[in-house]
């Protein structure tokens, strides 16, 4: 498991170079684009040996995805059980299956179609159209986009004053260029996750699914306004940024999987306390 963890945050970082590096040389004028995760995994498919590259790419996210699982029911992280925890390891089961999507994406695209499916703003515009046609949607909508947005708040006030190195074991030398790379990431990643909760929020203010964009539409929306190229070379550099640190965290971050006891220990304590609060809030 944990080495599944480790090849996993290796290649979610992988995935955020290959997508900020495109982005930056966009706003650099030498080429690039400004698409998301899906964009950048079809673009190293006409790469030498892309496909080889997808096939390991896949199989890292897989991992990942399997991480975020686990993590967020046995809270391998030891978050304990409050809210803010259980929000954090809500979140976490999310990003689980985002990232699963992803890699089944890039399976598809090395052995499968070769365009994999639809890209990030058809199917995130998908999902968003069926929720709005369900009772309620529109509020659904908008407090996901919320959710989303204060996320990204989130992420930027960590870049700023948090400890992003607080879950990793760094050695003295290495320290400082780390947290540096991280407060950067995270600030870069919190300003596109601010824009994706915009969009939705305005999806669900308007009723309309269209409105909804994915991180290629937030890295868009930078490069059209003024001094784009600057807005866009500055957040793509920081997307860069987070995928290293994405591979320090690979190499560093503090794992602790759990035993198969312990695993269902804390399901059983996470879901009491999920119960518990339910029929407090009544």
């Amino acid at each position: 498991m944990e080495m599944m963890a480790r090849f996993g945050y290796g290649a979610r970082g992988a995935v955020y170079c290959l997508v900020g590096g495109l982005a930056l040389l966009a706003a650099l004028g030498s080429g690039g684009q400004t698409g998301g995760s899906r964009s950048a995994l079809q673009t190293l498919l006409a790469q030498p040996f892309g496909k080889a590259w997808l096939t390991v790419i896949s199989i890292g996210l897989f991992g990942f995805a399997l991480w975020r699982i686990v993590e967020a029911l046995t809270d391998a992280d030891h978050r304990g059980t409050e809210w803010k925890a259980l929000g954090v390891r809500a979140a976490h089961l999310v990003s689980g299956g985002i990232y699963a999507s992803l890699a089944l994406f890039a399976l598809n695209l090395a052995y499968g179609s070769r365009q994999g499916g639809g890209g990030e703003d058809q199917a995130a515009q998908d999902w968003t159209a069926w929720l709005l046609s369900q009772p309620f949607g529109q509020w659904l909508v908008g407090a996901i986009g919320i959710a989303v947005a204060l996320t990204g708040a989130g992420f930027i006030w960590k870049g700023w004053r948090g400890n992003v190195a607080d879950r990793l074991a760094l050695p003295a030398q290495t320290h400082r260029w780390a947290v540096l790379l991280g407060r950067f990431g995270f600030a870069a990643r919190g300003v596109v996750f601010i824009l994706i909760g915009g969009f939705l929020f305005l999806a669900a203010l308007h009723g309309n699914s269209s409105e909804v964009h994915g991180l290629g539409g937030a890295l868009q929306s930078l490069q059209s306004q003024s001094y784009g190229w600057l807005l866009l070379g500055m957040t793509a550099a920081g997307l860069v940024a987070f995928g290293l640190f994405g591979l320090v965290q690979a190499r560093y971050r503090h794992l602790d999987a759990p035993d198969m006891g312990d695993a269902r220990a804390a399901v059983a304590q996470g879901k009491a306390a999920v119960v518990q609060g339910m029929k407090t809030f009544q």
